[in-house]
């Protein structure tokens, strides 16, 4: 009789606590949406940047193919600026920004009250970097159709393409977010962050395959992008929507990047629980 009462009153508790975590994970993600379109030049000026810096890697490509050929490492000079095009679309995949902010928290005592409150410290950071992705998506999206009309975009019209290119980015957006988070740890154990900030941002803008196709670099150079995260953000979605990778291959695509999010999401949890117990500030 007792285990009979006492099924329901667990699952009503757990209903409730589900509620509760959805509502204030929604909370979150709301905010965060708000802040990022509360100042117009914080949605503009960037737009304006992304698309000069677009223009620039465009030309620099033409000038490269018309000096070397009609292909580079199997790439036509089209495919080459498709990839570059939508690679500096989503660039910014990857600049969680989680080192500086780890820093800021330190510096400013504020870490201790961000982990007594009643959520989950890291998902709600998660919760975040989604809505931000929506935001990034909203506003580089605009660029899109001024590129396809001055610049021959080209995207493909297979609906399957964008829901594996789709799937693609958020376990590419999710791997690189706790590989960031274990980086960001690093700022327990230093008083400045601002060179480590630098050296991931160099490296990862690299060794993502968003300045140059990875199909284009060296083989030892393609596999040590391997050893990195970097390129499941960037070069392995664009990859499957432009068609370097095959849409038959997405499955095992998927499965590559599930098995980052998951080794990462461990680790870094892991490696959180460690670093919270060593602080170093200025001052002692």
């Amino acid at each position: 009789m007792n285990e009979v009462i006492a099924r329901p009153r667990t699952e009503v508790s757990f209903s409730r606590s589900l509620r509760r975590n959805v509502s204030a994970y929604s909370a979150i993600a709301s905010i965060s949406l708000k802040e990022a379109f509360a100042y117009t030049s914080r949605v503009w000026v960037p737009f304006v940047i992304q698309f000069i810096s677009i223009v620039v890697f465009i030309y620099f490509w033409r000038a490269v193919y018309a000096s070397s050929g009609s292909t580079l490492g199997g790439l036509s000079l089209r495919q080459t600026l498709n990839y570059v095009i939508l690679a500096q679309i989503l660039v910014q995949l990857w600049e969680a920004g989680y080192i500086g902010l780890f820093g800021y928290l330190l510096r400013q005592g504020q870490m201790g009250l961000e982990l007594v409150r009643p959520i989950d410290f890291q998902f709600q950071f998660y919760t975040r970097q989604l809505a931000l992705l929506l935001y990034f998506i909203l506003q580089r999206a605009l660029l899109i159709p001024v590129l396809w009309l001055f610049f021959g975009l080209q995207l493909p019209s297979n609906p399957w393409v964008w829901v594996a290119f789709g799937i693609s980015v958020l376990l590419g957006h999710a791997v690189v977010f706790f590989f960031e988070w274990c980086i960001a740890c690093l700022a327990f154990y230093t008083t400045e962050v601002g060179g480590l900030y630098q050296t991931r941002t160099a490296v990862a803008r690299f060794l993502s395959g968003s300045l140059v196709p990875l199909a284009l670099m060296p083989t030892w150079l393609q596999a040590v992008t391997g050893v990195f995260p970097f390129a499941q953000a960037v070069s392995v979605p664009i990859s499957l929507l432009i068609g370097i990778t095959p849409l038959t291959e997405a499955p095992r695509v998927w499965l590559i990047q599930l098995l980052w999010v998951v080794g990462l999401g461990v680790l870094s949890r892991l490696i959180f629980r460690v670093a919270i117990r060593k602080v170093t500030v200025q001052g002692g």
